[in-house]
């Protein structure tokens, strides 16, 4: 997480995006006056929205996290998808 001001950020916009999106760096734009602003790249926004969504619903959490715990004990098959 970097911490930049906010005429840093004005004066190096396109870096500052190419880190956010390349490097997926969260960026805090501090503001000396109405609150600092947070930059992340739209793929770790969208990360952080499916995780908050699949955690919201405990019966679908709680179902993941047992086939994690069936994957790492070794419980798991292999299949082979069907061709419709």
């Amino acid at each position: 997480m970097l911490a930049v001001n906010y005429s840093s950020v004005r004066e190096n916009f396109k870096t500052y995006c190419d880190k956010a999106n390349n490097d997926f760096e969260t960026i805090v734009i501090t503001r000396k006056q109405g609150g600092n602003v947070v930059m992340l790249s739209e793929a770790e926004y969208n990360n952080i929205m499916e995780n908050l969504y699949v955690r919201s619903n405990k019966k679908t959490y709680d179902r993941l996290m047992e086939s994690i715990a069936q994957l790492k004990a070794g419980r798991s098959q292999a299949r082979e998808l069907l061709d419709e």
